[in-house]
């Protein structure tokens, strides 16, 4: 019994947490003593005993500990000092506070042992202590620990840990958790124990068990020392097929990590699990990383080239963060991006590495710019170190992983690949077994390389994409060439004046009569000429004079996309676009003057003007003939921008938007006239991708499906007085051998074909439902047919696939399939008469109390209001205020609603 418990304490406005209010605690945990009884019924029994130590000058102050009872049930059981149970505990809905007059005096050692009972079977928001097809697992980040326990849940508190699970051993023959197996054996009653002890310190946040009846696949990696790591991934039963390339992966990724960081492993075993139910991608716990199942099991006849690629990057993600994150963690989560950032950019270098540098990088940035630079330009723009929070939880954003790993490659660049190095070893050598900031990583690249951040840091600080224009004026007497740069960032939240940004602008020249790159001599600097050089540009204005320019050039800007900026110049029209995507010797570049091209189109169409687009046609036809491009680059340049990506160009014109209706039709128009004025070539690309043999370079023939898929679609755009493109996606469809053919010939008859073209509604309903027949036993699939259903259905048969088998709200997966297939397509989810925003409003009421994870996810489609017609506006305002007069919303859907109609 506890006197003072106040658990159902009245509801209240979520607060707000602030970067600048940081302290540590009065306390710190030395070491943590976890027994767990894992029970048949789903629910769980912790005795968690920890040895805290009062800091210095804190005497007097209460031991606060953090606990969540709402997620799992938890109901506090009792609560020890020492061997001595206590009564007069303090406990709320957020915190367990014992007083200072019941503590210890000084500064000794001294335990409190704290037992819990927890109901993980009915844990539905997969935030602490949950199960997932009857397996016991857990997610701690970041503030899923006090769902099980009462403790300091936050990352600055570093403890050792040694956890004992106990369960029945004919349901859960497996127990896993964090380190070294050190003790196992058998208890009465049909049971047993494992237990495991980690002897690195980590915060509370990379705890983890896994109990269940589960398959594995075992291998083993010798380090760079010579120790030997025992490697296991564990599946479900009957998936054990689908795990080897995972697997390969994982030895892949330790291999890398050794060769170019020089980071080896420090344990004698690193275990992944593969869960169905899992609403983030992965989670690094130490020794035991807990995956959603859709980036472990793949096989060619189960998963596509992209999954497969995917599988490839999370898997070294996650076994990256061993070293950037476990090793050297964050002192508070507005760090976030110190170990996010830090690692998305070492896991985009390793699958460059792995596959192609020019479409690795392309694609980092297509991600980017869809949401990254959107969400830098709404209501919910932030920096990637933000300043405050109400829900940790909405900072695991595109900003602080995908913007956080470009201003790390920013540092790269200025400093080079062996200062960069240089940096990061001091980073590990300084910071090993801290919980740090980001100032401590930018620190060490300065001291490392001898170089000066501090303009830099107003990256980590400031929000929002610059823009840097540049003019030029050549002086064909002289040889001279002069660039001015003048830099500027729209105002954000709280940010309405930016000072100047330190950006490392990447530019070549290309001779306009030459077609040849031009050696480029900055005046005044006694450096080797370059084909490429990369400018500071660190004012409003500046000019940079280059010497010894043989002939007038075209300029080829923000190569390899040096930083997350956006550039613009008169100097480049459509003219040396084209020119650009034929002759630049930069893949990136030649790559971006193809979607700037398209862009310029589109937005001349979208403004009701008659452009001619002969010249985009031309570039395109050169694209899909040329030789020397590689068949995965082609499918990208080949690719126009998305409808969703043009409702972000219609915000930049001067009335800010465009209706969707009128977005459609006119890129509809467009792809029509490229897939008609090509029809020849594109028949002729797809063939020879056909010939290609099975057994070639696996790269190559990843590449020649790629392109074969986009060239079919743009077939299929063609199709409406033809029936051989349908005809031909249709074989595809049944004949190809792989997910990626079979995938891609029914995502083509989804998204490209007609209507009207001859046979097209009845093969598109045809295929929907032999796919849905052949692969409805395999739930990773079955969610590649949810979201395509979805974009083929009206909004009856959207609503009759909620109640569809396939479906179950519970599973993250499967919601994100299937609303998120339902929200691609705009004119679904923009429909005048406002049905779509009620589907939206609709899953997030029904979610936000299941997970409000989720739930806060579709509520982010509401946040890009201001981008449609004043209608439109008017409907997702309504709905938005509607959602946030419900009492209970969770912090995290009513930090995003709020946070958007501010």
């Amino acid at each position: 019994f506890f006197r003072t418990m106040v658990i159902n304490q009245a509801a209240s406005t979520p607060t707000e947490v602030f970067r600048k209010d940081y302290a540590p605690t009065p306390f710190n945990a030395q070491h943590v003593d976890l027994r767990i009884e894992l029970h048949d019924d789903g629910t769980a029994s912790v005795t968690c005993k920890t040895r805290y130590c009062r800091r210095s000058g804190r005497e007097g102050e209460a031991l606060v500990l953090d606990g969540d009872p709402k997620p799992a049930k938890m109901e506090l059981v009792s609560v020890s000092i020492g061997d001595q149970p206590q009564a007069d505990v303090h406990v709320t809905n957020k915190n367990l506070s014992i007083p200072s007059e019941m503590l210890p005096i000084g500064f000794e050692p001294f335990t409190v042992t704290i037992c819990t009972r927890v109901n993980a079977k009915e844990n539905t928001s997969l935030e602490g202590l949950y199960q997932s097809a009857g397996v016991f697992c857990t997610q701690m980040e970041a503030e899923g620990f006090r769902n099980m326990t009462y403790f300091y849940d936050r990352p600055d508190i570093m403890a050792n840990y040694t956890t004992t699970l106990v369960a029945n051993k004919e349901k859960f023959p497996c127990l896993l958790s964090n380190g070294n197996d050190i003790a196992r054996g058998d208890e009465a009653n049909g049971r047993h124990f494992v237990t495991w002890e980690d002897p690195w310190p980590k915060p509370c946040y990379l705890f983890a068990i896994v109990a269940g009846d589960l398959a594995h696949l075992q291998d083993e990696f010798v380090t760079m020392s010579g120790k030997v790591v025992q490697l296991r991934i564990f599946v479900t039963h009957g998936n054990e097929s689908q795990i080897s390339y995972a697997m390969d992966s994982l030895k892949k990724a330790f291999k890398w990590d050794e060769e170019n960081f020089g980071r080896e492993y420090d344990l004698q075993q690193f275990n992944i699990v593969a869960v169905p139910d899992f609403t983030a991608g992965a989670m690094e716990n130490k020794s035991l990383n807990i995956f959603n199942d859709k980036y472990i099991l793949s096989n060619p006849k189960t998963a596509t080239d992209d999954d497969h690629v995917n599988v490839e990057a999370v898997v070294a993600h996650e076994y990256f963060h061993n070293w950037t994150g476990n090793r050297v963690t964050c002192r508070d989560w507005f760090q976030l991006t110190l170990k996010e950032g830090l690692t998305v950019y070492r896991e985009q270098e390793f699958s460059a590495d792995m596959n192609s540098h020019p479409v690795k990088r392309i694609q980092d940035v297509l991600a980017l710019r869809s949401s990254q630079f959107v969400q830098d330009g709404g209501p919910l723009a932030h920096p990637i170190r933000p300043e405050s929070y109400i829900s940790m939880d909405n900072f695991y954003t595109t900003t602080v992983y995908e913007k956080g790993a470009e201003v790390i490659r920013m540092i790269a660049t200025i400093v080079g690949k062996a200062g960069f190095r240089k940096g990061l070893d001091l980073y590990f050598e300084r910071h090993d077994g801290q919980a740090v900031e980001c100032e401590d990583f930018v620190n060490a690249m300065e001291v490392a390389n001898g170089v000066d951040l501090t303009q830099f840091r107003r990256w980590y600080s400031q929000a929002g994409t610059p823009t840097v224009d540049i003019s030029m004026t050549y002086k064909a007497d002289l040889r001279q060439c002069i660039l001015t740069t003048k830099q500027s960032c729209p105002a954000t939240p709280g940010q309405p004046i930016k000072e100047p940004f330190d950006i490392p602008l990447a530019i070549g020249f290309l001779g306009r009569e030459s077609k040849k790159p031009i050696p480029m001599h900055l005046q005044g600097k006694e450096t080797p000429s370059e084909v490429t050089m990369v400018l500071r540009v660190q004012q409003r204005e500046q000019t940079f004079t280059f010497c010894n320019v043989s002939e007038r050039p075209v300029l080829s800007l923000l190569r390899g996309f040096s930083a997350p900026i956006k550039v613009t110049s008169a100097d480049v029209g459509l003219e040396e676009l084209q020119f650009l995507m034929q002759y630049d010797v930069d893949p990136f570049t030649r790559w971006d003057s193809g979607q700037r091209l398209a862009e310029a189109v589109l937005k001349a169409l979208l403004q009701g003007e008659h452009p001619s687009l002969g010249g985009l046609v031309a570039a395109f036809q050169n694209t899909l003939t040329d030789p020397s491009l590689e068949p995965a680059f082609k499918a990208l340049a080949l690719g126009m921008p998305s409808e969703s990506w043009c409702l972000t160009l219609a915000s930049e014109l001067p009335q800010g938007y465009v209706c969707v209706d009128t977005i459609h039709a006119e890129r509809n128009a467009m792809l029509l006239r490229l897939a008609t004025e090509c029809r020849d070539q594109l028949w002729e690309v797809y063939h020879a991708t056909q010939k290609i043999c099975p057994n070639a370079n696996p790269a190559e023939v990843a590449g020649n499906r790629a392109l074969a898929n986009t060239v079919l679609g743009y077939l299929l755009r063609g199709a409406q007085d033809d029936h051989k493109a349908v005809a031909t996606a249709v074989a595809q469809f049944e004949w190809g051998s792989t997910m990626t053919e079979q995938f891609g010939a029914l995502s083509a008859l989804v998204w490209n074909c007609p209507a009207a073209a001859p046979g097209a509604a009845e093969a598109q309903s045809r295929c929907l439902q032999a796919f849905y027949n052949h692969w409805q036993e395999y739930p990773l699939v079955v969610n590649k047919w949810l979201s395509l259903k979805a974009v083929a259905s009206d909004a009856q048969g959207f609503q009759d696939l909620l109640s569809h088998e396939a479906f179950n709200i519970r599973t993250p997966n499967k919601v994100y399939a299937l609303f998120g297939g339902f929200c691609s397509v705009p004119t679904k989810l923009h429909n005048r008469t406002g049905t779509g925003y009620s589907v939206v409003r609709d899953g997030i009421e029904r979610l936000d109390s299941v997970n409000p994870q989720v739930a806060a996810w579709m509520a982010d489609e509401f946040s890009k209001w201001r981008h449609h017609t004043p209608d439109r506006q008017e409907l997702m305002k309504s709905h938005m205020a509607a959602l946030l007069e419900r009492k209970g919303l969770s912090a995290d859907t009513y930090e995003i609603l709020s946070k958007s109609l501010e």
